[in-house]
């Protein structure tokens, strides 16, 4: 199965001529998950040449600008190309009162297609989305407005049955569910085939992990545990710590420990302080930490 990562906006609160802010289209077998939403991120998902049609989950992680300006003007798009199908929009209440506003600038009685809410649980792990093969969640992190982070996991498939051994077993049909399901084979005369003798494992689920504004703490570790690729942000290098404390935001260095602890696979840094135009810098120090890190830039393809 196919997961890929489209960072359409890495940076921070202020864009800059290289980086727009938070926004990414998660493609897990052709069917899109767009995770934030800043200012120009329609603009960004045309150039990336991504269909807008694709796009019926939308996943909002706060209410900083940054994260969500950009949704007003994509769904006024979406309007416009003539969208019929159902919208999930996760995000937190608060959303829900924004558009229904008589000051919103989308009417969502005049868009010509439902909106879905699934409003963010503010304690624990939770699933919010699930279909025959992947699945998402929500984790609640530490920034100074409700906010949350999201992992996205595959789901094991069952075990395939070797094709010769349906000929040479007479293998029902019914015998094959089971078998992939796990189960051993019984013949006529009482043998029993080992599962393992018939089967070969599915492939490895994939996951992915987005890590938006937070204070560095313990539970973020614990939530991406052994995640294929995080993305985490680290607004600031680590000469910056304090800077990072008073506004709620990661250094490298305490992106690059939670990665470490979390024993993930590959590290991606981003949200990108606008003081940074060249963030090799952040990149270097995350490495002496956790080796396998890459800093994210505008147009980036992940391929987890």
């Amino acid at each position: 199965m196919s997961l890929t990562i489209n960072i359409l906006g890495c940076g921070s609160a202020l864009p800059t001529t290289i980086r727009n802010a938070s926004a990414q289209i998660l493609n897990h077998n052709n069917k899109l998950f767009l995770i934030d939403c800043a200012e120009s991120t329609q603009i960004s998902i045309r150039r990336a040449n991504i269909r807008f049609a694709s796009i019926n989950n939308i996943f909002i992680s706060h209410l900083h600008g940054d994260h969500f300006y950009g949704l007003f003007g994509l769904l006024s798009s979406f309007a416009l190309t003539g969208r019929k199908s159902v919208m999930h929009i996760y995000c937190p209440e608060k959303l829900i009162n924004m558009l229904s506003s008589p000051f919103s600038p989308v009417n969502l009685d005049d868009l010509g297609f439902q909106i879905e809410f699934h409003i963010l649980n503010p304690s624990g792990v939770n699933m919010i989305f699930e279909d025959k093969t992947f699945q998402a969640y929500s984790v609640p992190l530490k920034h100074r407005i409700p906010t949350w982070g999201f992992i996205f996991k595959e789901k094991l498939l069952q075990r395939n049955i070797k094709k010769d051994c349906i000929e040479k077993y007479q293998i029902s049909i019914a015998e094959i569910v089971q078998i992939k399901l796990g189960s051993d084979l019984r013949l006529a005369d009482g043998t029993i085939i080992p599962n393992s003798e018939l089967t070969t494992d599915p492939p490895k689920p994939k996951s992915y992990a987005y890590i938006s504004d937070t204070l560095s703490f313990d539970g973020i570790a614990k939530a991406v545990s052994n995640i294929d690729v995080l993305y985490h942000e680290a607004t600031y290098d680590s000469s910056l710590e304090q800077r990072a404390k008073e506004t709620f935001h990661c250094t490298t260095f305490q992106a690059a420990e939670n990665a470490l602890k979390a024993n993930v696979g590959k590290l991606v840094l981003g949200h990108f302080s606008s003081r940074y135009q060249e963030v090799k810098i952040l990149e270097n120090e995350a490495k002496t930490i956790f080796s396998n890190t890459f800093c994210a830039f505008d147009g980036m393809e992940i391929d987890v």
